[in-house]
C-alpha cells in the first residue's frame, strides 16, 4: 500500500491530480489511513499508462473509456484507432516540415512565386478552413 504523498512523490504528479484522476474515474483509491488516500502498489503502473495515453494524444474522458478501475485490459480497438490517428498525423507534419524546409532553400525570387510552396499552403489552407457554420 501507498498513501497519496508516496504516490505523488513517485509519480511526480501532484496530490490534486491524483485526486482530480480518482474523481475522473481514472484511478482508485483503497481505503483511507487517517486523512490520507491509500493506494494498491500497481498505482504507479496505472499512472505510467494514463501519462502514455495523455502523450499519445486521449483525452481523459478518453482514457476512462480505454481502461476500467481495477482491471488490466485496455481497449485495443481504440489503441489501434489513435495508432491510425498518429500515422495520419505523422504523414501530415512530414508533408509540412518537408515544404518548410524546401521554402527555407527556395532560390525563387519570392516564396509566392515557388510551386511548392503554394502547394503546401493550399494543403494546409484546406485543412484549416472553417467549416460551414462555423466562425
Amino acid at each position: 500500500m501507498m498513501d497519496i504523498a508516496q504516490v505523488a512523490k513517485a509519480s511526480g504528479l501532484a496530490a490534486s491530480t491524483l485526486r482530480y484522476y480518482e474523481e475522473k474515474g481514472l484511478i482508485q483509491s483503497t481505503g483511507r489511513h487517517g486523512l490520507r488516500r491509500q493506494f494498491a502498489a500497481n498505482i504507479i503502473e496505472r499512472l505510467a499508462l494514463i501519462s502514455l495515453a495523455r502523450n499519445a494524444g486521449f483525452s481523459l474522458d478518453e482514457i476512462g473509456q480505454l481502461m476500467t478501475p481495477g482491471e488490466t485490459e485496455i481497449n485495443r480497438p481504440a489503441l489501434l484507432n489513435k495508432a491510425d490517428q498518429l500515422d495520419k498525423q505523422i504523414r501530415e507534419l512530414s508533408a509540412m516540415r518537408d515544404g518548410l524546409r524546401h521554402a527555407a532553400a527556395c532560390t525563387a525570387p519570392n516564396h509566392f512565386e515557388c510551386p511548392k510552396f503554394l502547394r503546401l499552403l493550399k494543403v494546409v489552407g484546406k485543412k484549416r478552413a472553417p467549416r460551414k457554420g462555423a466562425l
